[in-house]
């Protein structure tokens, strides 16, 4: 009887050992939004609301963090895609260095890149993949209006651009004149060149407002990336 009782103890001690383990296993599951898997890019859906003003690179970041909360994936740290242009008052910053390693993935559970590399290579970014974190279409050329240029300051390796030029409507600063770097979130152009077909560094806005942003196919709209 006693070894029988004994047996039952070990029996039953190894039983809630297996017990506890398989509910950490399931505790640490990765859930859509957690630091592996779900939600890890999108098109913001809509920009902060005063033209290329969006408050700076924070501004930007913020407004990633918002919309992603919204979409349930408000517990990663979010990171707009944008470059900041290097001035007597603050270093240069490339977006590249903004978002973390990757992989990325949207909202339909595509991988869009794995890695920094291939972000700025063979991505698999286009209309039908920039997708907003409620994953909408983001308008292309031939849509009404047409929204496809994202606000990115950047050159096609993701780096800041340098030199006499404002390519960040002041560092995402200016919502009047002024000028930024644009991508096109469809890769469709007026031609077949590769700045038509630039998902980060296609031609610069016409001004930084929001009726200049439209003028050439615009809504003040960005990426982001989660950056864990």
């Amino acid at each position: 009887m006693q070894s029988y009782v004994s047996s039952k103890r070990v029996w039953g001690a190894a039983a809630a050992a297996v017990a506890v383990a398989v509910l950490a296993a399931c505790g640490s599951m990765s859930m859509p939004g957690s630091a592996k898997t779900g939600l890890s890019f999108f098109v913001t859906s809509a920009g902060p609301g005063n033209g290329a003003d969006l408050g700076g690179l924070a501004g930007a970041d913020k407004q990633c963090q918002a919309l992603a909360s919204a979409a349930g994936a408000g517990n990663r740290t979010w990171r707009a895609y944008l470059s900041q242009q290097p001035t007597a008052n603050v270093p240069g910053i490339s977006a590249r260095d903004r978002i973390g390693k990757g992989p990325w993935m949207n909202v339909k559970g595509v991988v869009i890149a794995t890695d920094v590399a291939q972000l700025h290579a063979a991505n698999k970014l286009g209309k039908q993949t920039a997708l907003t974190e409620r994953g909408d279409v983001v308008n292309g050329r031939g849509d009404t209006p047409n929204m496809h240029d994202m606000l990115t300051g950047s050159q096609p390796d993701g780096t800041f651009i340098a030199g006499n030029v404002n390519s960040t409507c002041g560092n995402w600063t200016q919502s009047g004149e002024g000028s930024a770097m644009l991508g096109h979130s469809d890769r469709t152009g007026l031609d077949e060149s590769v700045p038509a077909k630039s998902w980060n560094s296609s031609h610069l806005s016409r001004g930084c407002g929001a009726d200049a942003l439209k003028s050439t196919g615009g809504a003040g709209l960005f990426y982001c990336f989660a950056a864990d």
